[in-house]
């Protein structure tokens, strides 16, 4: 089945126009040659309550599937991805971030400072990834094989009321 993506780049210097952002369009990329539609795509600010804002409309406004943010994962003060994707989401799905660090470690110690978060709201995962093009191929490759299973759960509802009207 092909799912709806949404990708959103954090960031800056992106949102002012002052880095070309090459993040978003790899995570599109990548999400595109697995099968996905990517439906929506943006760039913010780290910036918590717009980051809250995006993650929100996606998923209640917009009703994708998957959405995937790269970018404000690490140490930095202004780092607050994570929080703002723990703060909208229902349930976390802690895994996803642990195999992301898991697969990452095999090519760097610094993969355990990825702050990297997922979780669900409502029927839409919220899948954390950092803001380098190095470090988006590792992490996404890591989890992306299991992602369409777990959509399928997660949206089996709606799928089985749309199909029995």
């Amino acid at each position: 089945m092909s799912w709806k993506a949404a990708v959103i780049t954090v960031s800056d210097k992106g949102y002012a126009g002052k880095r070309e952002d090459t993040g978003g369009p790899l995570v599109a990329e990548m999400l595109r040659q697995a099968g996905y539609e990517i439906a929506y795509a943006s760039i913010v600010p780290d910036e918590r309550e717009m980051i809250e804002r995006e993650l929100i409309k996606t998923a209640d406004e917009l009703d994708i599937a998957l959405t995937v943010t790269t970018g404000g994962t690490g140490f930095s003060p202004r780092d607050v991805t994570p929080e703002a994707t723990v703060a909208v989401c229902q349930r976390l799905a802690p895994g996803i971030g642990e195999a992301m660090r898991y697969e990452s470690l095999k090519v760097t110690n610094r993969a355990m400072l990825s702050r990297a978060a997922a979780g669900i709201r409502g029927s839409t995962l919220i899948v954390n990834l950092p803001g380098s093009p190095k470090a988006i191929r590792e992490n996404l490759a890591a989890v992306l094989p299991a992602l369409d299973h777990g959509l399928e759960m997660l949206r089996k509802e709606q799928r089985d009321h749309a199909e029995n009207g």
